[in-house]
């Protein structure tokens, strides 16, 4: 076979192989080439928020029941101080309650005996009351008797004696009535006073008591154990942090886009994450935040060309049940490309439909 009978034959093979070789250059430049018409991507990071797990009070940790990348329950221990100074705090605030309830007693007690000391009081005066009538009327008769000079005059001086005297001991007893009133008021002031003991040790004991249960660190909702910042037996200042966490049920991917884009993005909008890590996989979220200024900015701003270079953060949010279905595979610091659609009248392209692991 001659060499152009040859090439005549194979000419077929060739065409379909180098139609075969366009169309998959079209496509790989569709897809990696440049963006389709109306969507737009940007590079960007898996990020959660982190959440420090810190004392509210100094001390020595005792435990950490917890390690790096367990999962944990909202209200779950997951560390513990040493309780031992704060328990001391609490036998020493409950004794000093105990003391001011005694001092509430007495208090009282001594109130219901200023009381009676009144009632008493009260009771003599309505006995000297009754003495300075009786006087009167002995002096009334007396006066009658010795203006008829039945009665001498030394009885009468006598009865008069006997009403200055009946007055004088009515005078007294009312005094002491007064007295006692004074003592009740004083002994109630004094009541007053150790119920607000009474009180502020309550508080105090309820206060040590809730930095008791403080001194167990628990987790403030779902998550996961990022990193152990201390170690049982060292001594922390208050505020200092024990463990780091992520809140796994707010996981986003921050990426930037042009002002032309994202000034067309609204909240709420769609996006397709791909993680250079599962290529295979095309990850649902909306766009939860676009910033209201421009973070990457050039000296000067005066041509068009010039505006299309301002580049505003976006925040991407994965929802929460999708999340909560693949817990294990979340991975902060993962990067990968955010795809977004600024153009609604446009279909997600083939490549960007939604696709998850089994």
């Amino acid at each position: 076979m001659s060499l152009t009978e040859k090439i005549k034959k194979s000419l077929p093979l060739l065409l379909i192989a180098a139609i075969a070789a366009g169309a998959y250059a079209a496509w790989h430049l569709s897809r990696d080439g440049g963006p389709p018409p109306g969507f737009m991507q940007g590079n960007g990071r898996i990020e959660a928020t982190e959440i420090d797990i810190a004392t509210k009070l100094p001390g020595r940790v005792e435990q950490i029941l917890v390690n790096e990348g367990d999962f944990v329950k909202a209200g779950q221990t997951l560390a513990i101080m040493n309780p031992e100074s704060l328990q001391a705090q609490l036998e020493e605030a409950q004794a000093r309650q105990r003391q001011a309830d005694h001092a509430v007693a007495a208090a009282r007690a001594q109130v219901a005996l200023r009381e009676s000391e009144v009632a008493t009081n009260q009771a003599l005066v309505r006995q000297r009351e009754s003495d300075l009538n009786l006087a009167r009327q002995r002096l009334r008769r007396s006066s009658t008797l010795a203006k008829r000079g039945a009665t001498s005059q030394q009885e009468l001086d006598d009865d008069r004696a006997g009403v200055h005297g009946a007055e004088a001991r009515l005078e007294a007893a009312k005094a002491q009535v007064i007295s006692a009133q004074a003592g009740v008021t004083a002994a109630k002031a004094d009541q007053v006073g150790a119920e607000s003991a009474v009180a502020a040790a309550a508080a105090t004991v309820t206060r040590i008591r809730s930095d008791l249960e403080d001194s167990r660190l628990k987790a403030p909702r779902d998550g996961r154990i990022q990193l152990r910042v201390a170690q049982p037996g060292e001594v922390l200042a208050a505020g200092g942090r024990v463990l780091n966490m992520l809140d796994l049920a707010d996981v986003t991917m921050t990426f930037f886009m042009p002002e032309t884009i994202a000034g067309r993005l609204a909240m709420g909008s769609d996006v397709r994450i791909i993680l250079d890590a599962a290529p295979n996989y095309v990850i649902p979220a909306k766009i939860s935040f676009v910033a209201s200024q421009a973070q990457f900015t050039p000296k000067t701003v005066e041509t068009a060309s010039e505006r299309q270079k301002l580049m505003f953060r976006i925040k991407a949010r994965l929802p929460v049940d999708l999340l909560q279905k693949n817990l294990e595979q979340v991975k902060t610091g993962l990067p990968g490309v955010a795809w977004v659609r600024y153009d609604p009248s446009q279909s997600w392209p083939e490549f960007l439909n939604v696709r998850l692991p089994e």
